[in-house]
């Protein structure tokens, strides 16, 4: 179960992240539009697992490289944005699939 810190920080590095990725979407996102979905940070705030949605652009796993090899200047960015945090956790960046997911169900109830 997740602490009222724990969300807490999710949320400030949801929104910084995302405005980041807006900021910087031809140099990190290669001018695909990315939205970070959901942000979930263990208990001992050292990790920060991000789900990113990936629209109109080059393969998602091309983009996803990407933004892995900007990862520690993206964790740098959101650091000088969260001045307030000691510590920045470890950012991981995945794939949320769960849009095509449900329209892959909602496909196959309409049948």
């Amino acid at each position: 179960m997740s602490s009222i810190r724990q969300h807490k920080i999710e949320s400030a590095i949801r929104n910084e992240l995302a405005s980041y990725l807006q900021r910087n979407t031809s140099e990190i996102c290669l001018g695909s539009m990315v939205t970070v979905t959901v942000i979930r940070v263990t208990s001992d705030l050292s990790l920060a697992r991000c789900y990113l949605s990936f629209f109109a652009g080059p393969d998602k796993n091309v983009v996803l490289d990407n933004i892995n090899l900007h990862k520690g200047k993206i964790r740098m960015e959101i650091s000088k944005r969260l001045r307030n945090m000691r510590k920045i956790p470890e950012l991981l960046f995945f794939i949320d699939d769960s849009l095509d997911y449900a329209e892959e169900i909602n496909n196959l109830l309409k049948k």
